[in-house]
């Protein structure tokens, strides 16, 4: 891996842990009034995919979408100005944390519903196809969306078709409060499981950004070269609690010695060390990449602060499609 490319992994990993870190520090001013799914803890999968997908190539993802937004171009005024509803939010304040898009850099919407996107992932991936747009579709997912019967339809479909599509899984080990071992017979594996559909699957530590990153490049250049669909699923973990700002450790459904354990694999300082010690960035080179995203944050921030709410007659615009005339 070219130094470039490991500096912007990390640029991006602490990108996104200063902004959902900034986004849990405020979220008790009551200016965000909606839920918030954070993934402190997962930025590797999120910065490698970025760094691996093109401009012009399309993603969709779940709820807990803030890193995928922000790795795949999506403006950070425009999300923090939808968490508090503002008109300028990317989906002018009517839809908050969970239904983030960004046209304009590809990231084609997320949604509150486990495995909603899925299909439309797979949707965007047939006219790459037929066109031959040398473009592929990212469907960035969790564990809990290969439990749901849409996810098998849209697989087979897209293997079917040999469609360009990317099946990204950061498997965190649970469903809300639901491990694995409740939700799946003992032994059974996610990427085992979706291979059968005919697909070129691969499991590996989503802890460990460049892995993660060199992984995916030779998935995504075969998914390019027309070899179709491919299914990578990636070992993480969330710190925070479910949903929301603070920690849920004390509900019982984990153990601390768990949590710390995890904690000790955090992916950001382990690249940000790995980096130092190849003399690829300086102590003061990281310094400087938190002073400008510190500033940006910043400025989102105040960006979202000083935009108007949405006027009311806005809830009832583009709810339906028009007519055609």
């Amino acid at each position: 891996m070219n130094p470039e490319t490991s500096r912007r992994l990390l640029f991006d990993m602490l990108r996104i842990r200063s902004v959902e870190e900034t986004i849990a520090a405020r979220y008790g001013e009551q200016k965000m009034r909606c839920p918030t799914h954070l993934s402190v803890g997962q930025e590797a999968v999120s910065a490698a995919a970025g760094a691996v997908l093109r401009p012009t190539d399309l993603a969709v993802s779940g709820h807990r979408a803030h890193a995928h937004y922000l790795a795949k171009g999506g403006s950070l005024k425009a999300m923090i100005a939808e968490i508090c509803g503002k008109v300028t939010g990317c989906a002018r304040g009517k839809g908050g944390s969970m239904h983030l898009v960004d046209e304009s850099v590809g990231f084609m919407g997320s949604t509150a519903i486990v495995g909603g996107t899925v299909p439309v992932g797979v949707g965007l991936s047939y006219p790459m196809k037929l066109n031959q747009t040398g473009q592929i579709s990212c469907v960035f997912l969790g564990d809990a969306v290969p439990e749901t019967g849409v996810f098998f339809e849209s697989v087979n479909f897209a293997v079917v078709k040999q469609l360009p599509v990317l099946f990204l899984c950061e498997n965190n080990g649970y469903s809300v409060y639901s491990p694995l071992s409740v939700r799946q017979p003992p032994g059974r594996k996610l990427y085992e499981l979706v291979a059968g559909f005919g697909l070129k699957t691969h499991h590996g530590d989503g802890n460990d950004a460049r892995a993660v990153y060199a992984a995916l490049s030779e998935g995504v250049a075969a998914i390019r070269a027309g070899e179709g669909p491919r299914f990578y699923e990636f070992e993480t973990y969330r710190w925070r609690e479910h949903c929301g700002p603070m920690y849920d450790n004390d509900l019982g459904y984990r153990t601390v010695a768990e949590f710390e354990a995890w904690k000790l694999r955090d992916p950001v300082p382990a690249l940000q060390r790995a980096l130092i010690t190849e003399a690829i960035v300086t102590a003061a080179d990281v310094a400087d990449m938190q002073a400008e995203i510190d500033a940006e944050i910043e400025e989102a921030f105040a960006f979202a602060e000083s935009s108007p709410f949405p006027p009311p007659e806005d809830a009832f615009t583009d709810v339906y499609a028009s007519a055609a005339g």
